[in-house]
């Protein structure tokens, strides 16, 4: 069964928990039927301190997801962890003149797709990794993010 917990600890706007629930719906979609995650929404001092801790650089960014590592022969339904930091989100979208919604969109289903293993580290990733976030944008609505 799908479950979706969702923690705001900031002080910033950010969308409803049922777009959140649709956003990640729309990523497993065909992919998992029954999963479990949390995202984290925080302010740029918690964004800073992880983001330094687990990628050892000194700034908040958008999202970071943590996948989860189960040991060998348990089958749990844990997909991992997103942060996302609610203060570079409004940032980043009024830079890319992108509405709020949409990169809060974008970045929730970029996060769900490195849960399931997706990466961008080489071109040839970025290429899979991109055209499944396209897909799944215009599934939800949304005009391509990287356009």
């Amino acid at each position: 069964m799908p479950d979706l917990d969702l923690q705001n600890a900031t002080t910033a706007s950010v969308p409803e928990p049922a777009l959140f629930q649709a956003w990640v719906d729309a990523a497993l979609a065909g992919r998992r039927t029954d999963w479990e995650l949390a995202i984290r929404l925080v302010d740029e001092p918690e964004g800073r301190t992880l983001n330094h801790d687990y990628r050892g650089r000194d700034a908040a960014t958008n999202v970071l997801s943590f996948p989860v590592d189960l040991p060998e022969g348990v089958d749990l339904p844990l997909l991992g962890d997103l942060v996302i930091c609610a203060p570079v989100v409004a940032r980043e979208a009024a830079e890319q003149s992108k509405s709020e919604t949409a990169h809060w969109a974008h970045l929730t289903v970029h996060g769900v797709l490195h849960l399931l293993g997706f990466d961008h580290a080489t071109s040839v990733e970025a290429d899979v990794m991109e055209g499944e976030e396209r897909r799944v944008m215009a599934q939800l609505g949304f005009s391509d993010p990287y356009a």
